[in-house]
């Protein structure tokens, strides 16, 4: 343990290490149309059976003509005019074609000059630079081999990877069944939005924030809303959710008040794990198995909500559907502002990187309370400030932009 660290606390680098340590990967898969597949994993090398571009083909709009038939100063015959889309003649020895940008070349051409480069007349066309063999071709091939593996099995699919495999003529893809995951919030406080707020109430914005943030990882969501501060009421729910889903996730109902039923309910039904991080915000993180099903019990200050998932839920989500990459790469840029008291806990600020004098720095949000669920929307990203460090403006701070995590 570090020496700044609190007594009783887990690291946040050691919970994500057992975490991740406990993840057996889905082995169902099933078979998608590939506009349906969007942030899915594959679960199957993709091979192409053809090469890109399949031919070679024009970089430009211009005239195509065999490199060795060029001399300065000749008039050469159009000889045919080839569209993106056609089917080419052959080149008649001593002729240019006239072609345009993405058209496949004809037998025997071998150089394009784009158009500029020409004096075109009725006549004929006139070279104006002369060319270098090959300039402006695309050659078959360039970009995918035929038989080349274009993504591997754990690659997840963004909108790049979907056009990539339509560019191979992929319709369906072989990917790992969603795992569903059911989430509940609690607290008698809370409040759907729509309805009138009364004395007390709280509208609950974590069941949102979660729905957002799994429908964004492409898994089936089981959403038992929210459950009373009753223990019976909890137990069912917890039951419910163990017995029809792959992963339980809570909001709220794993601190120390008389009223969080989450650890005691989980402790009687399964296993707690680990409880209680050194992160802020977010210490009240809990880990463990209800009747055998994984349980991520997350705090319910809306901003430990979203900084808890985005650091420890996702990875493990990630992992279990079977992702090859589930930790997000980290940048260092300079603090544009300071921190003068260390912490016992690892801090994750709401933070924004921004351009200040011709270079980026970051700057946080000035209310890094736990409740204040704004923060997360105006930043961009989670400055990192490992515990019992201070931080001097200007200093280079490891930062996390919300890309890297949050898709």
């Amino acid at each position: 343990m570090n020496h700044c660290d609190k007594p009783g606390l887990m690291p946040v680098e050691v919970a994500l290490e057992r975490l991740l340590q406990t993840v057996e990967v889905t082995t169902a898969t099933e078979t998608l149309p590939l506009a349906g597949s969007l942030g899915r994993v594959l679960a199957q090398d993709v091979v192409s059976s053809v090469a890109v571009p399949p031919a070679d083909n024009s970089a430009m709009d211009g005239y195509c003509m065999r490199f060795q038939d060029y001399q300065a100063d000749t008039r050469y015959t159009v000889s045919q005019r080839i569209p993106a889309g056609a089917a080419p003649e052959e080149l008649l020895p001593g002729t240019v074609a006239r072609i345009f940008t993405g058209a496949e070349l004809p037998c025997n051409a071998d150089t394009v000059i784009m158009q500029e480069d020409v004096t075109a007349t009725e006549a004929g066309v006139c070279i104006d630079e002369a060319p270098k063999p090959g300039q402006n071709v695309r050659p078959a091939g360039q970009d995918i081999e035929q038989g080349q593996v274009v993504l591997a099995a754990g690659a997840r699919l963004r909108a790049q990877e979907l056009g990539l495999l339509a560019s191979i003529g992929v319709a369906e893809v072989c990917v790992y069944k969603a795992l569903r995951v059911a989430i509940l919030s609690t607290g008698d406080e809370l409040v759907e939005p729509g309805n009138p707020l009364h004395k007390g109430q709280i509208y609950n914005s974590n069941r949102y924030t979660l729905l957002g943030l799994l429908q964004g990882l492409g898994l089936e969501i089981l959403d038992l809303g929210v459950i009373p501060d009753d223990v019976a009421q909890t137990e069912a729910a917890l039951i419910r959710a163990a017995s029809e889903a792959d992963v339980v996730i809570s909001s709220g109902g794993v601190s120390v008040g008389e009223e969080d039923h989450i650890k005691s309910v989980l402790e009687k039904l399964g296993q707690l794990e680990f409880w209680r991080l050194a992160i802020k915000p977010g210490k009240p993180f809990t880990y463990g198995t209800i009747m055998q099903t994984p349980f991520l019990g997350l705090p319910g200050n809306p901003a430990a909500v979203f900084v808890t998932f985005a650091l420890l839920c996702r990875p493990w989500l990630l992992k279990k559907q079977g992702a090859m990459q589930w930790l997000p790469d980290e940048i260092r840029v300079p603090a544009a502002f300071s921190v003068g008291k260390p912490a016992g806990r690892q801090n994750y600020l709401r933070a924004r990187l921004i351009s200040s004098g011709g270079r980026q720095v970051v700057e946080m949000y000035p209310n890094q309370s736990s409740g204040i669920l704004f923060s997360a929307s105006w930043g961009n990203g989670f400055a990192i400030i490992p515990p019992g460090e201070v931080v001097a403006e200007g200093e280079l701070v490891r930062f996390l932009p919300y890309e890297f995590i949050l898709h």
